[in-house]
């Protein structure tokens, strides 16, 4: 399912196929939380952008309006009008960081919505029903997101219930996938290393997932704060034991600069919901640095967000009219900001995917990294 082109030290160009489409790796995953990117963008605003692979939310999914619903309309590919790959996340994320109140055993999960207050218990089987139902081509496993720093002991024991969340998460997923009524029959598991900030831990556990032998596997619970260098660090130690022919995936990350970074350490897919809440407050990337366009300087500054990019909004609007319709609180510059950052991360990823073609991506790393990370 994964084949690997080219590459330049870890660094890998690849491809990778689902049922609704080959992906090109290294890729950006738009995120589309409740089965639509904030800001008003649709599944034709998505295909206009260049975005391979649109990533929704078990946990937010299954708050509203229910996998059932969206299993009935025929999925959530249906559902959304997306004929391409989707990625759903299990949950866990969302349960360990949204519920104020909440109670982890073996089992799995009991905590309070962050809507309504009311009860849920979320464990391996239930988010495998929520993501099935959805009928996603790619479900990742439940898991508990740790805080980083903790303990190492209890760390430990975490990623050692992850490991059997693991097993199980993939016994389920196999069990549904037998009912006549499944939306998605090549729907996959992909498994998540954890382990904090413990690089004994982090390994240790790599090597147990890996033996499981699944479609894809992610590195999660990095990027929540730890120093950058530490992720990177990371990242090079987990790499080493990740199976070679499978997609490996950084969960919730990052900037320019890291996905760069991740990329010449081995990772093939992205996802953060940086880009395009940053859009929404008018902070936007271009080839030459970031811009706050709330600044006055921008007031009646003619020239497009960016004039190297091809995006729809910088091919007939100027930062003055973008600026003034943030400034006045219309959604349309909420929704023009959103087009432009998406537009430029999956651009970023073609011309890292051009550099590794061209075997020129080391000398695009030292240009980018400095470039991208700078504050206009």
């Amino acid at each position: 399912m994964f084949e690997r082109i080219t590459g330049a030290g870890r660094a890998r160009r690849g491809v990778f196929s689902t049922a609704h489409g080959t992906i090109q790796t290294p890729v950006f995953m738009n995120v589309g939380t409740q089965a639509a990117i904030k800001g008003a963008l649709s599944a034709d605003d998505l295909r206009e952008i260049g975005c391979q692979v649109e990533l929704s939310n078990t946990y937010h999914l299954h708050i509203r309006p229910g996998e059932q619903v969206v299993h009935g309309l025929g999925g959530l590919h249906r559902f959304m009008c997306w004929d391409g790959p989707i990625l759903t996340d299990s949950g866990g994320f969302q349960v360990f960081s949204l519920a104020k109140l909440r109670k982890i055993t073996e089992d799995g999960v009991h905590f309070n919505a962050h809507t309504d207050g009311r009860r849920i218990f979320m464990g391996p089987e239930e988010s495998m029903q929520i993501q099935w139902a959805l009928g996603s081509d790619i479900a990742m496993a439940f898991d508990e997101c740790v805080e980083n720093p903790a303990p190492h002991d209890y760390v430990e024991k975490s990623c050692e219930r992850t490991a059997r969340w693991l097993e199980r998460c993939r016994a389920e997923l196999l069990r549904l996938q037998t009912r006549e009524d499944t939306v998605n029959p090549g729907q996959m598991l992909w498994g998540i290393n954890q382990g904090g900030a413990h690089f004994d831990l982090r390994v240790e556990h790599m090597k147990r997932i890996a033996q499981l032998d699944l479609p894809g596997y992610a590195i999660g619970g990095l990027a929540v704060g730890e120093p950058t260098q530490v992720m990177y660090d990371i990242i090079e130690a987990v790499e080493e034991y990740m199976p070679q022919d499978r997609p490996r995936y950084l969960m919730g990350v990052g900037t320019p600069a890291n996905i760069i970074e991740a990329v010449w350490r081995g990772v093939d897919f992205f996802d953060c919901v940086m880009p395009a809440r940053n859009a929404r407050h008018g902070h936007l990337f271009t080839s030459k640095g970031v811009i706050n366009l709330n600044n006055a300087k921008y007031i009646s500054d003619s020239a497009p967000i960016d004039e190297n990019c091809g995006c729809p909004v910088c091919r007939k609007y100027s930062r003055a009219y973008v600026r003034h319709l943030l400034r006045s609180g219309e959604m349309l510059g909420m929704r023009f900001g959103v087009m432009h950052n998406l537009y430029f991360y999956n651009q970023l990823m073609a011309d890292i995917r051009k550099a590794l073609d061209e075997g020129t991506f080391e000398a695009f790393r030292r240009e980018k990294c400095e470039v991208l990370s700078r504050r206009i």
